[in-house]
């Protein structure tokens, strides 16, 4: 049995119109997908992120104390060398 002309050309056309669905409905599919895996991605990201700006933190508190320290041990270094030289004769020849 065959089909009238418009009949045919008005399944085709439907035919056409569902493949063009499915091919858009992969399409998205995949956009989908691909969107999730960047969400994923930007979440890692930003975890991430603030871990290292915590590590920063903490490294830079570290710093800061170790330069207190620095210079704390700085300064009780130089009164030792100071009370030194005054203990101490500036002429070693002189004590023989």
């Amino acid at each position: 049995m065959t089909l009238p002309p418009r009949l045919d050309a008005a399944l085709q056309r439907l035919a056409s119109a569902l493949d063009q669905l499915e091919a858009a409905a992969a399409r998205r599919a995949r956009s989908d997908a691909q969107r999730v895996d960047l969400e994923e991605e930007l979440a890692i990201m930003q975890d991430d992120r603030s871990r290292l700006a915590v590590e920063l933190d903490g490294a830079l508190a570290r710093t800061k104390a170790m330069s207190h320290a620095n210079q704390d041990v700085q300064r009780r270094l130089d009164k030792v060398s100071q009370t030194i030289r005054a203990i101490l004769p500036e002429d070693p020849s002189a004590e023989g």
